[in-house]
């Protein structure tokens, strides 16, 4: 085989590779500090091949999620809910505290420190993600 058709070849074979997946890692779900308040849970998305938005994050430990983003104006600290998170092809966007999260209200009493629930993230391209978020308390530091 010459040169230029193995190189032309072995091209085409490394375009062929799948293109990365759209996934969600480094979840976990911080316990309010008081019973009855809503606790957050926090992740990072990656971006597959092409673009998609997160319409949700559900999970059957939860009466009631929103996404949220937390700003500051004016020294101010505030967050307010948003409908959608649009997530770019090929993006990390990082969920974290001070700035975006998701609420969880009603959280069941049987979801404890040390414990782990299921996060399902929805998205706009019918992607549907399942993720074992570990728990930890309110002041504990995050998972490693």
């Amino acid at each position: 085989m010459r040169p230029a058709v193995t190189l032309l070849l072995a091209a085409t074979l490394v375009g062929c590779g799948q293109p990365a997946p759209l996934f969600v890692d480094n979840a976990y779900v911080r316990l309010p500090a008081v019973a009855g308040r809503p606790g957050v849970a926090y992740f990072t998305v990656h971006g597959g091949k092409d673009a998609a938005t997160l319409i949700s994050v559900t999970s059957p430990v939860v009466i009631k999620t929103e996404l949220h983003e937390s700003m500051s104006q004016g020294g101010m600290a505030s967050m307010a809910p948003v409908k959608d998170v649009p997530v770019p092809a090929k993006a990390t966007l990082t969920f974290a505290p001070g700035g975006k999260h998701v609420m969880l209200f009603d959280i069941n009493k049987s979801v404890q420190p040390g414990g782990k629930v299921t996060l399902v993230f929805t998205f706009s391209n019918n992607d549907e993600i399942e993720v074992e978020a570990p728990v930890i308390a309110a002041g504990d530091p995050p998972p490693k």
